[in-house]
């Protein structure tokens, strides 16, 4: 498969901390772009807000319970190649400082490692969805088109789940994992 044009999301490295912070990078997503010659941007919206049931689920709270909301909208140049809502709990985010817009060096996985909610374990579901109006107006695909949906889950050393980010990224993405066999 021809990988000329795509964005491709190399799941194998683009957690760690030399990738995430390279130069001045804002985080993984800034690194890829900038490392496939684009030209990266991302408005970011930031609230605090309930998760939906399936997220809060997985932070080990309740619906009612608050979380700080990152709404992102993610672009290489002008086009939007993704949308990016990141769930961290009230306490993590607080501790980590990361009700900013700009996270800083690394995003906001390296102010939670700063404040002690180093993620250490990542588990990324990848699941095939129908786009939405909403989505298909975004992404200029027809409503029902088949999208991929990313769901990543940062559990700190002792387990629990301190980040939950829901990745919608639109069409032309290739995603990359590999697995180092001894």
């Amino acid at each position: 498969m021809s990988t000329k044009n795509a964005i491709v999301r190399d799941a194998t490295e683009r957690y760690l901390k030399e990738r995430r912070e390279s130069g001045e990078s804002r985080g993984a997503f800034e690194t890829e772009i900038k490392r496939l010659g684009g030209t990266p941007r991302v408005e970011t919206q930031v609230r605090r807000g309930s998760a939906p049931v399936e997220v809060a689920s997985i932070l080990g709270i309740t619906e009612a319970e608050e979380t700080v909301v990152r709404a992102r909208h993610m672009y290489n140049g002008d086009q939007l190649v993704q949308l990016a809502d990141s769930y961290v709990p009230l306490d993590v985010a607080e501790a980590a400082g990361i009700e900013n817009p700009d996270p800083g060096r690394g995003g906001i996985i390296s102010r939670m490692a700063e404040a002690g909610f180093a993620q250490t374990e990542i588990i990324e579901e990848v699941v095939q969805y129908p786009a939405t109006q909403v989505e298909a107006d975004a992404f200029g695909v027809e409503v029902g088109s088949l999208l991929m949906q990313i769901t990543h889950i940062g559990h700190a050393a002792d387990g629990r789940a301190v980040e939950v980010t829901v990745h919608k990224p639109g069409p032309g993405w290739v995603l990359r994992f590999s697995t180092p066999l001894s």
